[in-house]
């Protein structure tokens, strides 16, 4: 696929015109990141927008005591950045690929240029900003709120939503190696505690699990939630 097919396909940006994209494509580098490798701190965050051509990122806050809380992982046709008036929501937060990606940026002083003579996709990135604050924000009102198994299902049901293999069976497999630390990183508990519910919740037959691997049964979780 080239790198003009390729942009079409972000949700940011399959209104444009070929020749706006075209534009796109001369304005942005694009940079391969290793697996496990920390693109961005709240420290080290620097303006402009990224836009996820391909693999996964994390993105996490760390606490005082170095516990992790994931708010989301964003996979290919993602976007992520900041600068002054305008935020996705990622300045402070740890951004960590999951697997090799390959990342396209388009600075900060190239971004307002561009949509100065583009005011269309404005709109959009208004659309983005607001879907990524109710989700971070239903993160965080589940964390304070919901009991552990309902934070798991929760999580599992969204994950689904964005990561879900589509079969014809009942039980729907998350496509994402997911751990039980990995998981107990996005509900805010204990490994341990994370795995004793899995077991209960596997029990009931709203989950099935293999190893780094998670299907869920749809239809019973909503009925239980």
């Amino acid at each position: 696929m080239n790198r003009i097919t390729y942009l079409s396909q972000f949700y940011l940006l399959n209104s444009l015109s070929e020749e706006s994209l075209r534009l796109i494509d001369q304005l942005t580098s694009l940079t391969p990141f290793p697996q496990n490798t920390c693109i961005q701190t709240p420290e080290t965050f620097s303006e402009g927008f990224h836009f996820i051509k391909q693999g996964k990122v994390r993105l996490y806050k760390v606490n005082r005591d170095g516990r992790q809380f994931t708010f989301d992982i964003l996979g290919e046709g993602n976007v992520f950045g900041e600068m002054d008036l305008l935020s996705l929501g990622t300045r402070e937060m740890y951004i960590e690929t999951i697997e090799d990606c390959l990342i396209c940026k388009m600075s900060k002083a190239k971004f307002e240029s561009y949509i100065i003579e583009h005011p269309q996709l404005m709109m959009k990135i208004m659309k983005l900003i607001s879907d990524r604050m109710a989700s971070i924000s239903q993160a965080a009102e589940n964390l304070a709120l919901l009991p552990l198994q309902d934070r798991i299902l929760s999580t599992l049901v969204k994950l689904a939503d964005q990561f879900g293999n589509p079969n014809s069976s009942a039980f729907q497999k998350i496509d994402l190696p997911l751990s039980h630390q990995e998981l107990a990183h996005f509900v805010g508990a204990s490994r341990e505690a994370v795995t004793v519910a899995l077991r209960a919740l596997a029990r009931e037959e709203l989950i099935q699990t293999g190893f780094k691997s998670i299907s869920i049964h749809r239809d019973k979780i909503l009925k239980k939630m």
